[in-house]
């Protein structure tokens, strides 16, 4: 997307908001600069976000996982003001993309991470940068909300638990399937199959590949928060503790 293009280029929009304010933070203890943006409870955030979307309450509109802790709570507000919104995907894409970009910028990462900056350069930061960048109004206020609060060093947090919740929405199910070497396509294939078959076909897959030479051999599949492993690395450890067991000679 040319999201991460326009994220590049609104650099100098947060390196110029930021300059004087990193310059001052030298002369600032500790215990000063902690307690420049105080934080908001989840139940604030939630009227707030409420507030700052303009929608008001629809029972029919649920999200489709239970998600705990704050950055669940905070991927659930955003699933349901963006399904208010009709712009799921379009959030969802934004949202990546911004986490894709704080990862290639120092520059912004640093912005999202420190506690030190003073609330309204951090909200005149977002909004400056969701301007140039033109993104959605339901990202947009989300994004101003957590700079807010002090919540956008929790953005990657947030991003993983809402793709959570637009999977679902979805019927996808990521199944991750660890082998020594890259399946063939072929086999690639009838794992996809079979797995697709245990699931159902009210279920979509979307099988991805890892890498790693420790399991030796075989492979180690996980999905739905089930793991079947078939690697040679635990079967030979299974091996090895069954024949550490002494014998029964009663038993013969």
């Amino acid at each position: 997307m040319a999201f991460a293009g326009r994220m590049r280029s609104s650099l100098p929009l947060v390196s110029k908001l930021l300059r004087s304010e990193f310059l001052s933070l030298a002369s600032r203890s500790a215990p000063q600069r902690a307690l420049l943006s105080p934080t908001f409870s989840d139940s604030e955030f939630s009227r707030n976000y409420a507030t700052a979307t303009g929608k008001k309450e629809d029972k029919n509109v649920k999200v489709p996982l239970a998600l705990y802790g704050g950055a669940g709570n905070y991927a659930s507000a955003l699933y349901l003001a963006a399904v208010k919104a009709n712009a799921l995907d379009k959030v969802e894409s934004e949202l990546v993309d911004l986490v894709d970009a704080s990862k290639k910028s120092p520059i912004f990462s640093a912005f999202i991470k420190d506690l030190s900056v003073k609330k309204s350069v951090r909200v005149q930061a977002i909004n400056e940068i969701c301007a140039h960048a033109k993104l959605s109004d339901v990202t947009k206020n989300f994004l101003a909300l957590l700079a807010e609060s002090d919540r956008l060093r929790n953005i990657e947090a947030i991003t993983k638990k809402f793709l959570e919740l637009t999977r679902a929405h979805r019927g996808e199910v990521i199944a991750t399937v660890t082998t020594v070497i890259p399946l063939p396509p072929q086999e690639e294939k009838d794992l996809k199959d079979t797995l697709q078959e245990i699931l159902g076909q009210g279920t979509k897959v979307k099988l991805e590949q890892k890498i790693d030479p420790s399991i030796l051999g075989g492979l180690v599949v996980e999905f739905s928060q089930k793991v079947f492993d078939m690697s040679i690395k635990t079967r030979a450890s299974q091996m090895e503790r069954f024949l550490r067991e002494p014998v029964d000679i009663s038993s013969l």
